[in-house]
């Protein structure tokens, strides 16, 4: 969707396309409420917003295990690096029991043996750190799938 496109476009026609970057219904009416942008800088701007603990934990279920290949949608390309599912499910195992949710990375760009390497050294974290690390995350899957539905 072009940026003039998005900024003129009902509220319902667009949300479907933020809630798809970031499932945090306070984070897609903020940007919809600032419509309109002059610019993507202007909407990327925009879209670096602080989520609380409760937003993290929503959007994170809306997200589908690393190495576990998702069947369509930015994830499966997001993910199309990993290639060592095994060793993902028993660390993704561990990871779920110390923290009771998912592992969250920004996996774009990134190999398998470095998405692991990266899990295993987030188990060192507590859990208020490791949440706090996942909302980073979050933001930035938000930021590149935003950048792939609106363009200049």
């Amino acid at each position: 969707m072009l940026l003039t496109d998005f900024n003129s476009a009902d509220a319902g026609e667009v949300r479907p396309v933020l809630t798809a970057c970031l499932a945090v219904p306070r984070w897609v009416d903020t940007i919809l409420g600032h419509r309109p942008y002059e610019d993507l800088d202007a909407l990327r701007a925009a879209a670096d917003l602080p989520l609380s603990s409760e937003e993290i934990r929503q959007a994170m279920a809306a997200h589908p295990r690393i190495g576990e290949k998702p069947a369509s949608g930015w994830a499966r390309s997001e993910q199309s690096g990993v290639d060592n599912a095994d060793a993902f499910a028993a660390a993704n195992a561990e990871y779920e029991a110390k923290f009771g949710h998912v592992y969250l990375v920004c996996a774009s760009g990134r190999s398998g043996e470095e998405l692991l390497k990266i899990l295993r050294e987030r188990l060192d974290n507590d859990p208020a750190t490791e949440l706090a690390v996942a909302g980073r995350e979050l933001l930035k899957i938000a930021e590149l799938r935003l950048a792939k539905a609106v363009t200049a």
